[in-house]
C-alpha cells in the first residue's frame, strides 16, 4: 500500500515509518509546518519546530523514503490556536493536541494524502485500529503501553477517518519503539519526549492569550463558595478549575479554583474536598461507532489525560450531548476539557465538558 506518515521529528513517527518500509508498503513522510518560526522565536526547540522537521528528514533519508514539509500555518492558527484562544478567554480550559490531532493529522493529512494517490494516513500515536468484521465497523482501542496511550486524544476521528488510520506503534511498548529505532540506526533514538504545548513552550498560557488578544490586565473577584470575596484576580485566562499555586491570596490553609464565572469575571476558591464531583455534560460529543448507545451504558470515563478512568454511566442526550455520573466524585471537572469514555480497551467516543 502507499502509506502516507506525519512525521513530527520524534521517535514514535519515526519508528512508525520504519516498520511500515520494513513491512513493504511504499511510504511518503509529511511533516507539518504549523506556525512561522521567525514570528515565534521563543517556539524553537519545542514540538514541531525547525529541529523537529531537520529530524524527521534525516530519519526519512536513513529509512530511504521521500520527504515533504507541507504549510498548515492557516490551518493551525485557525482550527488550534483561535480555539485555544477564545476558549481560555472564555474562562475554559481547552485540549490544542485533540484538535491539532483529529482536524489537522487526520483531516487535512488524508485530503493531501489523496494528491499522492495514498488511501491511508499513519501517524505514531500509542493506539490501535481494529475492523469488527461482524459489525462492519473500526474500532478505536487504547495502545499496549498505558503509560504512553494516546486514545484520549483521538475520541473525535470518524468511522471515515479511522477507515484510513494506520498506528504503526500502537501495539508497542515505548521502550520497544526506542529499540526499533536504534536497530534501523535512527539519530532520534534517544531523543525526549515533548510535553509542553508547542505554541506556549513557557507553560504560561494566560500571557500568551492576553498577547493574541492584546488584552491588558482587566481582572474581577476571588470569592469562595459562599460568595465571600477574598480578593482580585488579573483575568480569568490565568485560572483553570484545580489550579493550586498562583491564587495571589493567603489564608493559612491550601486553597483550589472551583469554578470559573465567566458572566461575573469571579473566580470561586475552596479547599480540596469542594474540587469534588459527580455529574458532567459533554457536548459535540463523537461515538466512534457512528451512533449513540439507545440508553444508559456502563462506562468508565476520564475527564484528562493523565486522570485515572473511572466507573461512569453515560447516557445520551441526542447524538451529539451525553450525561456522564459517576460512581465517586473526581476532582477536578473542568469546562474545555475532553471526557472520553471506554468500554475496556475499546474508546466508545468522547466530548468536550461542558
Amino acid at each position: 500500500m502507499r502509506i502516507v506518515v506525519a512525521m513530527s521529528g520524534g521517535v514514535d513517527s519515526s519508528v512508525a515509518a520504519a516498520l511500515l518500509a520494513d513491512a513493504g508498503h511504499e511510504v511518503v513522510g509529511l511533516s507539518m509546518q504549523l506556525y512561522d518560526q521567525r514570528e515565534s522565536p521563543d517556539a524553537f526547540g519545542s514540538c514541531c519546530s525547525l529541529d523537529d522537521l531537520h529530524d524527521a528528514r534525516r530519519v526519512a533519508a536513513a529509512i530511504g523514503i521521500p520527504h515533504y514539509i507541507v504549510n498548515f500555518e492557516e490551518q493551525f492558527k485557525e482550527r488550534v490556536v483561535r480555539n485555544f484562544v477564545s476558549e481560555y478567554a472564555g474562562g475554559r480550559t481547552p485540549i490544542p493536541c485533540v484538535h491539532c490531532n483529529a482536524d489537522l493529522k487526520f483531516a487535512v493529512l488524508v485530503e493531501r494524502a489523496a494528491g499522492f494517490d495514498a488511501g491511508w494516513v499513519a501517524t505514531g500515536h500509542y493506539a490501535r485500529v481494529l475492523f469488527d468484521e461482524d459489525r462492519r465497523r473500526f474500532r478505536l482501542l487504547r495502545g499496549i503501553d498505558r503509560d504512553k496511550d494516546q486514545s484520549y486524544f483521538l475520541f473525535s476521528l470518524t468511522q471515515e477517518q479511522l477507515a484510513r488510520a494506520v498506528f504503526p506503534v500502537g501495539a508497542l511498548t515505548k521502550a520497544d519503539v526506542r529499540a526499533q529505532a536504534r536497530r534501523h540506526g535512527l539519530a532520534v533514538a534517544a531523543k525526549p519526549d515533548s510535553h509542553e504545548i508547542c505554541f506556549v513552550p513557557d507553560g504560561r498560557a494566560g500571557d500568551f492569550v492576553e498577547r493574541q488578544l492584546g488584552l491588558e490586565a482587566h481582572g474581577g473577584e476571588l470569592v469562595d463558595s459562599g460568595g465571600r470575596v477574598l480578593g482580585r484576580h488579573r483575568g480569568l485566562h490565568h485560572f483553570t478549575v484545580g489550579q493550586r499555586k498562583h491564587l495571589g491570596i493567603s489564608t493559612g490553609v491550601p486553597l483550589y479554583v472551583l469554578k470559573l464565572v465567566p458572566s461575573a469575571a469571579q473566580v470561586v476558591v475552596g479547599p480540596r474536598e469542594e474540587l469534588g464531583e459527580t455529574d458532567l455534560v459533554a457536548s459535540s460529543v463523537n461515538w466512534i461507532a457512528g451512533e449513540a448507545p439507545t440508553g444508559p451504558r456502563r462506562v468508565t470515563a476520564r475527564i484528562r489525560h493523565r486522570h485515572q478512568d473511572a466507573p461512569a454511566v453515560v447516557t445520551a442526550d441526542g447524538p451529539a450531548r451525553a450525561q456522564v455520573h459517576f460512581d465517586q466524585p473526581q476532582v477536578a471537572v473542568t469546562p474545555g476539557q475532553a471526557v472520553v469514555l471506554y468500554d475496556g480497551d475499546d474508546v466508545l467516543g468522547g466530548g468536550w465538558i461542558d
